[in-house]
């Protein structure tokens, strides 16, 4: 079925939105997005995403053209009219359009746009038998904490890891792992301590993985917040990526190497469990 869209403060048939060919967003990649999961017709994470959200459009000095409330009314409206009992709600302000310059313009108005996909977020069939990943080097820009629409060598590094039978890429900068092409990298090493990257500029603020790193302490988990090497994490007890989407999703292979046992493992499948029932129970 065709879906409706927000575009700019107008309710819109998808065929009919149209964005101008000067805007920012397509010319430049000056745009940043956001990516809200729906299950039950209700938002999960949505106070970590608006958060996140305001945090990017300051860094690049864009304006959110709609309030708080706003901007939560419009999330609800699109669900309604959408329909939408799971999947995700995607979301993009670019600085607008203005005549091709690499200086901002100062006068440009932000375009805002919305859209849905319907998606089995819970009964990922990938749950049960987990991902594999290809190591591929890290080459993007060095501003990865902003969640910007710059997008092309994250698509290129799938495409890399689809090339040799890999689900996605794990990104490897200075001998250490970065992040997933669009989620976030974690190991359980073998004395059960749960390993993920520190926050920096070098990687994107995951809002699902604040979350399950909380998770995990409340659940007597020992957490670390370090950087580690490919090597970690094929010598690893369990690995598993997070996102808003995938929510907790185990690793069983690496470069074709089985991680631990080959198949996903319990502390992963655990903090799935506790992640999605404490996120539905606060979803709104």
């Amino acid at each position: 079925m065709p879906r409706t869209v927000y575009l700019n403060g107008e309710w819109l048939a998808e065929a009919d939105a149209k964005v101008s060919i000067f805007d920012r967003g397509f010319l430049f990649a000056d745009a940043i997005y956001e990516v809200t999961g729906v299950i039950g017709g209700k938002l999960l994470e949505y106070s970590g995403h608006t958060a996140r959200l305001k945090r990017s459009l300051a860094e690049l000095g864009i304006e959110c053209p709609l309030t708080d409330e706003e901007l939560l009314a419009v999330h609800r409206e699109i669900v309604r009219r959408n329909d939408l009992n799971e999947g995700l709600i995607y979301l993009q302000i670019s600085r607008g359009a203005a005549d091709r310059d690499f200086a901002f313009p100062v006068d440009a108005q932000p375009t805002l746009v919305l859209f849905t996909q319907a998606k089995a977020v819970l009964d990922n069939p990938k749950v049960k038998t987990g991902i594999s990943v290809a190591l591929v080097p890290d080459e993007r820009w060095g501003r990865r904490d902003i969640k910007t629409v710059q997008l092309l060598y994250p698509s290129m590094a799938k495409m890399k890891a689809a090339e040799v039978g890999a689900d996605d890429a794990w990104l490897v900068e200075d001998g250490f792992v970065t992040e997933a092409s669009s989620a976030t990298s974690h190991i359980i090493t073998t004395d059960g301590k749960l390993v993920t990257r520190g926050l920096s500029n070098a990687i994107l603020h995951g809002i699902t993985r604040l979350s399950v790193l909380d998770i995990a302490r409340q659940a007597g988990i020992e957490v670390e917040e370090r950087a580690f090497t490919p090597e970690e994490a094929k010598n690893a007890a369990e690995a598993f990526v997070t996102s808003a989407t995938s929510f907790v999703l185990p690793v069983t292979r690496i470069d074709g190497q089985p991680i631990g046992t080959g198949v996903p493992g319990p502390l992963t499948a655990k903090l799935r469990q506790l992640y999605i029932e404490a996120k539905l129970a606060t979803a709104i």
